[in-house]
């Protein structure tokens, strides 16, 4: 009985760690300086309203970490009506702008 327990809190550990990791790897980054994690405009758009506008779109994942990594186009104005654009972040890895992307479209939660 003590193993099943020990599998079942273990497992719930593994299950919940990724969101906590994308957290701290949002927090690190500096994207929670001009996100939150609500529907609430700071700099820019909570992620909750990203993941809203993102919701039912093929290949929403991969369309946001090209995003997160390129920022707003030079030139442009930002797409959410927020203050400032978007700054690439050319040197996030494609594997930490995917688990932000996953994050975000998950409901950073």
């Amino acid at each position: 009985m003590k193993t099943l327990i020990s599998a079942v809190v273990c497992a719930a550990a593994l299950v919940s760690a990724p969101a906590f990791a994308s957290k701290d790897l949002a927090t690190a980054k500096g994207c929670l300086a001009c996100h939150s994690q609500g529907t609430d405009m700071k700099i820019g758009p909570g992620y909750q309203a990203v993941a809203k506008k993102y919701a039912g779109q093929k290949d929403a994942e991969a369309k946001l970490a090209a995003f997160i990594k390129a920022g707003t186009p030079a030139g442009t104005k930002p797409s959410w009506g927020g203050p400032m654009p978007m700054p690439a972040q050319p040197g996030l890895s494609d594997a930490d702008a995917k688990t932000l992307a996953a994050w975000v479209l998950g409901g950073a939660k």
